[in-house]
């Protein structure tokens, strides 16, 4: 179909009995142009078309999708070719009208999400770093982006090092690097809704050690400059069914209002987007891969809950689904709302981790009194209920068919030499979506080949695409966003013939991954306590992993959920029954292989003798899947580990079995034979 034109978006509108103007619907397309493409978005492809009517006709459909085509097709300048001299001009002449002498630019938006909008992608705009975490500080007269050791050589390559300096952001930190460059009298400027009040501290104390001041902006001058700067994200809100949910929104707002009381504060402000679905039982798709929408809260004791965002998210259909004591307001009335909370002289609780600094001074302003208060929703929402447990577990069983399908596939096919990185995530994919309930993935499939699969958080493009190299590993991290739960599984795979290097890590990988499945441990531990049982083994020989070894996973939220974890680093928040957390040590041998052994664990009561004199928990494993054979060496093992691992893989078949045909149950108990 040729562009549709005025007169016949207009007839559509009218054929279709929608209010809505021209203006307006292609206001509302923009939106959903600014929103993950289709490779990334969660839900429906074209559920979108609720935000124009509930009842969409075929031709209509057809000019909308045409529409939304032709608009994805703008860049928005932040993938392509640009001069990095004339965007850092424009910058700085608009700072020098503002008597500025310089403007720091991170990789955040409101809500210091994991995954950042495009409307918020100032920093790939100015520096053309497209990495996941990163900041730059533009001066007057020189420039400096940091990144953490994933990203130096991607910065490198991305970053035109004639106009920024490139430095780690752990061996020359942003604060170090702007107390040995601003001068004395200096402003430098932030926008305070992009930094938390924690964030802020070190660079105070940089702006102050160099005489200087940290100024917050009323407005973000990366935006004054940006010609074609995306709108804000508009997807869909839909209502989160309690039959997956398991409890109503209602039954939680009670027992957050609980919480409110018991901290002694009358509000509290929710910053979150996934704290703010979770609690309302909405789900949305602002962001990629991760099932949410981009908005702020304010719960009341009373158990009432404001939610601010754009409205136009919610259809009438979806608006008639929520109680009384929901209500949906623009986000331009969050503020005013922050203000008569204020006005009233409320105690107010806010996460002062992850509220941006704009809340803060906004209720401090206005006369309320700020306590700080962890996000209330954050540990309710990791404790998972008994129906968020069971759909987890059948997710998790749909997975396991999936995954299993795709390590058969390779099995028969990797070694013929033609299955590349890029091809094997898309047959994976493919075969997830097949399952019920899909959504869409939860994370970027991490496919990496022999020394791609060192690379921790590596994610294939074009340029860097390999073939499955004979004799070699293959590891591929992957998940699904199912609208009864999330997964998150890794498995690492022999192509052709390993050697006695790559068995002997590979077990020792898996002893620790064993170690930490089958411990039980009083109740009142941390997960940075049972940290080490995943790294004995790997220390007996010298050897160690940088990244954690788990993380909280949300029921058909974010992949990457707190507030518990297990890792080196301290952590206060203990394991509790209902907790989703994965359990996922490596090793990493650089420009060789990688090893990461993944399955998502739930916490559960444990069985407890006579004699235990607290009570006891343990971990259940979720994930169904085989882990290779021909990377394991027997004789490493104990009895124990061997008597796990045959457990396992008796409940991998079991579980999986009736749900495949006879070829490829075959293939799952060649693959999942007993060890002796």
């Amino acid at each position: 179909m040729d562009k549709p034109t005025k007169d016949d978006l207009s007839q559509a509108l009218i054929d279709n009995q929608i209010d809505l103007s021209i203006v307006a619907v292609r206001d509302i397309i923009r939106g959903v142009a600014a929103a993950p493409g289709p490779d990334s978005a969660i839900g429906a492809t074209d559920n979108w078309h609720t935000l124009i009517g509930d009842r969409v006709s075929a031709d209509l459909a057809n000019i909308l999708s045409v529409e939304l085509a032709r608009i994805r097709e703008i860049n928005y300048g932040i993938t392509e070719t640009f001069s990095t001299s004339k965007r850092l001009t424009n910058l700085r002449q608009i700072l020098a009208t503002q008597k500025i002498s310089g403007f720091v630019i991170p990789l955040a938006d409101e809500h210091q999400g994991e995954y950042v909008p495009k409307f918020a992608q100032r920093l790939a705009w100015l520096t053309g770093f497209t990495g996941s975490a990163g900041l730059a500080i533009v001066l007057t007269d020189k420039a400096a982006i940091f990144v953490d050791g994933r990203y130096t050589l991607q910065a490198r390559e991305q970053v035109d090092n004639n106009h920024f300096e490139i430095n780690h952001s752990v061996d020359n930190p942003a604060d170090a690097w702007i107390s040995e460059n601003l001068k004395s009298g200096n402003k430098l400027g932030f926008d305070p809704w992009l930094h938390t009040s924690d964030s802020l501290s070190k660079l105070r104390q940089a702006c102050d050690k160099a005489d200087a001041k940290l100024v917050a902006l009323s407005s973000n001058p990366v935006d004054a400059v940006w010609d074609n700067q995306p709108p804000k994200p508009i997807t869909p809100v839909e209502p989160y069914d309690i039959r997956f949910a398991g409890q109503s929104s209602a039954e939680k707002r009670a027992m957050i209002s609980d919480i409110l009381k018991n901290e002694g504060v009358e509000a509290s402000i929710l910053t979150a987007p996934d704290s703010i679905a979770w609690l309302a039982n909405i789900r949305g798709g602002d962001v990629p891969f991760t099932p949410f929408t981009l908005a702020f809260g304010i719960m009341h004791t009373d158990g009432s809950f404001d939610v601010y965002t754009d409205p136009r998210k919610y259809s009438d259909r979806v608006l008639a689904t929520l109680d009384d004591n929901i209500k949906v307001y623009a986000q331009a009335d969050f503020l005013p709302a922050l203000e008569e909370l204020g006005s009233n002289k409320f105690k107010v609780g806010l996460d002062l981790s992850s509220a941006a600094e704009i809340i803060l001074q906004t209720l401090k302003n206005s006369g309320a009194t700020v306590r700080r208060l962890t996000d209330p929703c954050q540990l309710p929402k990791a404790r998972k209920n008994e129906v968020e447990l069971a759909g987890m577990r059948n997710a998790h069983l749909r997975d396991g068919v999936a995954l299993t399908r795709f390590l058969a596939w390779l099995d028969e096919n990797a070694e013929n030499g033609k299955i590349t990185e890029m091809s094997a995530a898309s047959q994976l994919e493919m075969l997830r979506r097949q399952g019920d309930f899909f959504q869409g993935l939860s994370f970027p499939t991490i496919s990496g080949s022999g020394p791609n699969g060192a690379i921790v958080h590596y994610r294939v493009t074009n340029e860097s695409n390999r073939e499955l190299d004979k004799n070699s590993l293959y590891l591929v991290d992957s998940g699904a966003q199912y609208l009864d739960g999330t997964t998150d599984v890794t498995r690492t795979v022999a192509i052709g013939t390993p050697n006695s290097e790559m068995i002997d890590r590979f077990t020792r990988v898996l002893k620790g991954h064993i170690a930490l499945a089958s411990a039980t441990f009083p109740a009142g531990t941390s997960g940075s306590q049972l940290d080490i049982l995943a790294r004995a083994a790997l220390w007996q020989a010298g050897l160690d992993y940088d990244h954690g070894t788990g993380h909280g996973v949300g029921s058909y939220l974010g992949v990457h959920e707190g507030p518990q974890r297990i890792s080196k680093l301290p952590n206060r928040i203990t394991l509790e029954p209902g907790m989703v957390i994965s359990n996922e040590p490596g090793y990493y041998k650089h420009d060789e292989y990688g090893i990461r052994i993944e399955n998502l664990i739930v916490v559960t009561k444990a069985s407890i003798s006579d004699q235990s004199e607290r009570p006891q928990l343990c971990f259940e494993t979720l994930t169904l899947a085989p882990i290779d054979l021909a990377l394991v060496d027997v004789s490493m093992l104990t009895e124990l580990e061997i008597k796990w691992l045959n457990t396992y893989y008796e409940k991998v078949r079991s579980a999986l079995e009736p749900l495949m045909d006879n070829k490829l149950k075959e293939w799952l108990a060649k693959s999942t034979k007993a060890l002796k």
